[in-house]
């Protein structure tokens, strides 16, 4: 339409220019331009005039813009408010999606603690008739218990007169017991060197080293447990020293050399040692770390101490207990 427009005008002012026409007194050339101008507007008015005749859309946009912007402007609002239900609504339904799935899954429950009632009341059915049988069972075995009842009664006035008997043999046992302590005691207390478990010699040999080292130690510490026991008994027992079994020597050599720390050894005397005889001994060994702190309460025990009772048994009741 524009380019139309455009070749019409220069079409209709090039003809009233070549005419030589003049309006209002104006230059030929300056009556053409205006000619050419007004063409244009006569020309752009019909053509807006016959498409608003036509086309009502055309009349629409050119006369009722404002009416269409407060339309739109409306159906914005009423199209929010509609976006405002419409998450409402998708709220409530997935609120009332998630109570129904709480529903369904109460009501499974509720199913199967209604089953778990029902095996509960058959179990406790069964319980009752197992019950009522051993009930049954009870009574027959309650004759049965009472006649044993008056068989043991018999047995018991005889095992009383048994037991009396009994009685009498324990003291004279006890009484021989007692003096062949007497006489062991005595007969093992001669003139002894050391008493069994006593310790000759101790020392720390450290631990994880090579076993030749830990056996010149081992060695080291026997003479010195010779030299003790030279001092107690009196006699020289440099030449022999004291006697330690092999297999146990060669044990705690193993043991030192393999320990991660090290090791408090002590030749003790594996007897009660007369003077006169061999120094018969044993190897103890023990980790060198502290067990008891000094003044730490270790043991506490009550006795009640009839009268005449013998003082050595409960100390040596209470020594297995530490």
């Amino acid at each position: 339409m524009g380019g139309a427009i455009a070749f019409i005008g220069d079409r209709l002012g090039t003809k009233i220019g070549k005419k030589r026409l003049s309006i209002f007194g104006l230059r030929p050339r300056h009556t053409s331009i205006i000619i050419t101008i007004l063409t244009g507007i006569i020309i752009t008015t019909l053509t807006f005039a016959v498409m608003a005749a036509a086309s009502e859309n055309v009349r629409t946009a050119l006369f009722g813009m404002e009416r269409i912007k407060e339309e739109m402007s409306r159906t914005r609002e009423e199209l929010a408010l509609a976006s405002d239900e419409l998450l409402s609504a998708k709220s409530e339904q997935e609120q009332a999606s998630h109570a129904l799935t709480q529903s369904r899954q109460e009501i499974r429950d509720l199913q199967q603690e209604q089953e778990e009632l029902k095996n509960e009341s058959e179990r406790l059915s069964a319980g009752n008739r197992a019950l009522s049988e051993a009930n049954d069972a009870l009574t027959s075995e309650n004759g049965a218990l009472s006649a044993l009842n008056a068989s043991l009664g018999e047995q018991n006035a005889s095992l009383s007169a048994q037991n009396g008997q009994l009685s009498s043999e324990i003291s004279s046992l006890e009484s021989r017991a007692a003096a062949l302590r007497e006489g062991l005691v005595t007969m093992r207390e001669g003139d002894i060197a050391f008493r069994a478990g006593e310790i000759i010699a101790s020392g720390v040999i450290p631990g994880h080293r090579p076993r030749d080292e830990v056996t010149r130690d081992l060695e080291s510490l026997a003479e010195s447990a010779t030299e003790n026991a030279a001092d107690r008994i009196g006699e020289d027992l440099k030449g022999s020293g004291i006697w330690i079994y092999q297999p146990e020597f060669d044990a705690a050599v193993d043991t030192i050399s393999d320990s991660a720390q090290d090791m408090i050894v002590r030749i003790v005397a594996a007897g009660n040692l007369l003077r006169g005889e061999d120094v018969r001994t044993s190897l103890e060994l023990y980790p060198n770390r502290t067990v008891y702190d000094k003044d730490e309460f270790i043991l506490a025990r009550p006795y009640l101490v009839e009268k005449n009772e013998d003082a050595e048994k409960i100390v040596a009741d209470f020594l297995r207990h530490v």
